[in-house]
């Protein structure tokens, strides 16, 4: 059982990085914007090469959002996968499912940031961090930290999670 501390930390640190690939560099601008977006409070969004605007409400919303947590979790599940083989873990298959479930679960909830009604404005306004949420000043957004912090925080229990059965090729000789 000595591998799973270095299991689990392999598979955080490849969580972790796949999760800023997908949120920074797979998301595209379109569901980066309107994926708050609702009927009482609608994004208009201008294309960046046609300066087209489209405004959308919660339909639309819910469907950047769930594009952009379908691709951030394939992103996960892929340099995760490839990670893991490179470095001999062999992870079980129903504990990845798990863990990337999770991940899915948990980034929807918290990436559906509709202005008054999202989870982690909620919460953040529950612990008295409302303030801090709604800061947008001085280099500094409270919004994108808390929500930078719910997503490490998920992330490792996910990881833990994928961990759960996994081996080595040193444990399986």
């Amino acid at each position: 059982m000595t591998h799973r501390p270095a299991t689990f930390a392999a598979l955080l640190g490849l969580t972790r990085a796949a999760s800023a690939i997908g949120d920074f560099w797979i998301q595209d601008d379109f569901c980066a914007r309107v994926k708050g977006a609702s009927d009482d409070h609608p994004v208009t969004y201008e294309d960046p090469a046609t300066k087209e605007q489209t405004t959308h409400g919660t339909a639309d919303g819910r469907k950047a959002c769930l594009t952009h947590c379908l691709t951030y979790t394939a992103t996960q599940a892929i340099v995760a996968g490839v990670g893991a083989r490179v470095l001999g873990i062999r992870v079980h298959p129903a504990a990845a499912a798990a863990a990337l479930a999770l991940s899915f679960g948990t980034h929807y909830a918290a990436d559906r940031r509709v202005p008054g009604d999202g989870l982690l404005e909620k919460i953040a306004t529950k612990t008295g961090k409302g303030g801090f949420y709604q800061l947008a000043s001085h280099g500094m957004n409270g919004a994108f930290q808390l929500d930078s912090a719910w997503h490490h925080g998920w992330e490792t229990v996910a990881a833990l999670i994928a961990t759960t059965k996994a081996t080595t090729k040193a444990t399986t000789r």
